[in-house]
């Protein structure tokens, strides 16, 4: 083969492997504001994504054996293929998502694992199909061209497709921009690699090439009708670093929605009120409040109590423009506005309190969690005056409480009791909590009235809605044994993740258990090196996930991390193959120190979280993963030399990485997190790699 050949099909690669972490973030990220911003999203696309790559590769071998020789005309044109679906598929991920649900209905595990799959299956079986039939082609005019070679090739268009999203794109283009250009190399180069092989027509090269293009573009013009709202009009929309934001309006009503949630509109009075007068009627003074983000209406409550200063934390700049832009929130005097984390703000300030008012919604995702753990009402504690409250709500009920529910108002509510001398939980549209070292008056209407505090709900409707038999029953039901919420043993995700089930009639078990025989009937049918590279893959990727979920429980605002996380669990992968590839002929040894250095991050990972969580910098995490990443590229060299290095060992060795990882992803995110706690997860892994490292010496002891 031509030595410009060969760096042909090499530009090829790297630029597949830009085009695919930017498509694979986007396709992220667009789950997450399509279903809600729920982690366990990341952790299905990531599944589906990487067991879908696993059996391209597996597809690789089988179609080149007997179907399909591999030539650089056909890699050329596959690429040309490949460059033009993502655009594609995005778009599908918007138009059919009100096709096959309906339009803002809550949907379940089982039907956006199976969406997921079907929107991602094509793009994902021709990734994993490309990189060894890439290989192939090489191969076939130069037999000895190593297949470590090609991982590390890949692994570079990986790291350099991370970092152009995590510190390019994501700041500066739209997703259907994004895609244009981080798609354009590979098109440049697909069409160049055509130009030196497909000898039969340049029109047919020219017409591919443009039609791939007029893909990529029309994927931007279709963008904004693809996010146009069933019902209303979309009056604003901009991706956020933090998560998408769109303004809907409806006659004159206008819904804030982030990341695909609605947050709040500019018209609900019932729960502004409820809201600030609950916690507020309860203070003699009130001076200094904290409100941890806001809903409309809630700044003309509070302008009623006259305070000193009212801190307004927002994460995001550009939500707070967007509240203030479509007066969705009043400026009143001593409103200050403080553009960062809530937890974050509480732990970085000295400042104190008269009240804390925390208007976030129900812990569903480990983001919205950390609110509502032992860590963060210690943190609040400390910041209230003597006198003062802290108030949150969660999701009512009308006239049953369910025992999903009622176990999660119980782990609130022991949770919380360690903190606070009183605790009152006030029923409705919302279940209020409020929390004080003081006694706590149930009679607000009587307690505003003193203060000469008019409103129009609480007075008119609370006594009718709020009986003192009805505020007593509710919190006679709370049960003491209910686990406590914990950062590194989030109960209530457990419970919410069993109530998601529940809410359609479904249940995990059965998916754990058909997860679990695909993965044992794998197991018994790979090798010894392949094992090894099964167990490093679900060991990486667990890890990748415990440190995406430590990370949202630790700094909340995973929405924007998730590039700069993948990155460098992805970074790691180059320099580790680059010296594993050098070290292979050392075999035994070589897989020995990597599995025996897997086990020591492990212990190191439970060691800092268990000691110094709360003083980790994010450098600690992103430093973990690319060790991490590290070793896994040391390991992947010496398994494929092991195995011989030839067309079938390249394919299984590719495959056995791919669905090792994809077993981590799931398992440890849908089963050991929930279940068993972050650090419990970490010691599982640990458990896989010590057995991974007994193969190894049984294996190399007989031979």
């Amino acid at each position: 083969m031509k030595r410009r050949n060969e760096r042909a099909i090499t530009r090829v690669i790297i630029a597949t492997g830009i085009s695919s972490v930017v498509t694979q973030l986007l396709i992220i990220r667009e789950f997450l504001a399509q279903f809600q911003g729920n982690e366990f999203i990341i952790a299905l696309i990531l599944f589906n994504w990487l067991i879908l790559g696993g059996i391209g590769t597996i597809l690789a071998r089988w179609v080149t054996r007997d179907l399909w020789a591999p030539t650089a005309n056909r890699l050329g044109w596959l690429s040309l293929i490949l460059a033009g679906l993502p655009a594609v598929q995005i778009l599908a991920t918007r138009f059919l998502r009100d096709v096959f649900f309906i339009h803002g209905s809550s949907v379940g595990f089982y039907p956006i694992l199976t969406y997921s799959f079907l929107i991602i299956a094509p793009y994902c079986l021709m990734i994993g199909f490309v990189l060894p039939y890439s290989l192939f082609v090489i191969r076939a005019e130069k037999p000895d061209y190593p297949g470590a070679r090609i991982y590390i090739i890949d692994n570079l268009g990986d790291v350099s497709g991370g970092a152009l999203f995590s510190f390019a794109l994501v700041f500066l283009v739209t997703p259907l921009k994004a895609v244009f250009l981080a798609n354009l190399p590979l098109l440049l180069t697909a069409c160049l690699l055509l130009s030196r092989n497909f000898f039969r027509s340049r029109i047919a090269i020219y017409l591919g090439t443009g039609m791939t293009f007029i893909v990529l573009i029309a994927g931007i013009f279709l963008e904004p009708s693809s996010l146009f709202p069933p019902e209303g009009k979309l009056v604003y929309y901009e991706e956020s670093r933090y998560g998408r934001i769109e303004v809907q309006q409806d006659h004159e009503q206008f819904t804030l929605f982030v990341g695909g949630v609605p947050q709040f509109g500019s018209q609900n009075l019932s729960m502004a009120e409820e809201t600030i007068h609950y916690p507020l009627a309860q203070l003699s003074r009130v001076q200094n409040i904290l409100l941890i983000s806001a809903e409309g209406g809630m700044m003309t409550e509070l302008e009623k109590y006259h305070p000193a200063s009212i801190d307004y934390v927002e994460l995001d700049p550009k939500v707070a423009e967007v509240e203030f832009r479509f007066k969705m929130i009043k400026k009143i005097p001593g409103l200050k506005v403080i553009y960062q984390d809530g937890r974050s703000y509480l732990a970085d300030s000295n400042k104190i309190y008269d009240a804390i008012i925390v208007n976030l919604s129900e812990p569903d995702t480990f983001q919205i969690n950390r609110f509502f753990t032992d860590r963060f009402f210690d943190l609040a504690r400390r910041h209230l005056a003597r006198h003062g409250v802290l108030s949150f709500a969660m999701k009512g009920f009308e006239n049953y409480l369910a025992e999903p529910q009622r176990q999660k108002l119980s782990s609130l509510y022991n949770t919380v009791n360690d903190y606070f001398k009183h605790v009152l939980l006030l029923p409705g549209q919302k279940i209020f909590f409020l929390c004080s070292s003081q006694p706590l008056n149930t009679d607000i209407p009587a307690l505003l009235a003193r203060k000469n505090i008019s409103t129009r709900y609480i007075k008119g409707y609370y006594y009718g809605n709020l009986t003192h038999e009805r505020i007593e029953r509710l919190n006679d039901l709370m049960d003491p044994k209910a686990p406590k919420n914990r950062d590194d043993y989030p109960q209530l995700m457990r419970l919410m993740f069993q109530q998601w089930f529940a809410k359609f009639s479904t249940s995990p078990t059965g998916f754990i258990a058909v997860l679990a025989v695909v993965c044992m009937v794998y197991l018994v049918r790979i090798s010894a090196e392949e094992f090894v590279l099964f167990s490093t893959g679900f060991t990486v990727m667990g890890s990748e996930i415990l440190v995406i979920f430590a990370f949202q429980i630790f700094f909340g605002y995973i929405y924007f991390q998730i590039g700069l996380i993948v990155t460098v669990f992805l970074a790691g992968l180059l320099p580790g193959a680059w010296v594993g590839d050098r070290l292979r002929y050392r075999s035994k040894q070589t897989l020995a120190l990597a599995d025996g250095l897997l086990i020591l991050l492990m212990v190191v990972l439970i060691v800092a979280l268990r000691q110094g969580s709360y003083r980790l910098p994010v450098s600690f995490f992103l430093f973990y993963g690319f060790v991490v990443s590290l070793i896994c590229g040391f390991q992947f060299p010496v398994a494929l030399y092991l195995r011989g290095g030839d067309a079938p060992a390249v394919a299984r060795t590719f495959s056995a990485d791919l669905i090792g990882a994809a077993f981590g992803t799931l398992i440890t995110s849908v089963v050991l997190i929930p279940y068993f706690g972050i650090i419990w997860t970490a010691a599982g892994l640990i458990g896989l790699k010590i057995l991974s490292l007994m193969i190894i010496f049984v294996r190399y002891e007989k031979n």
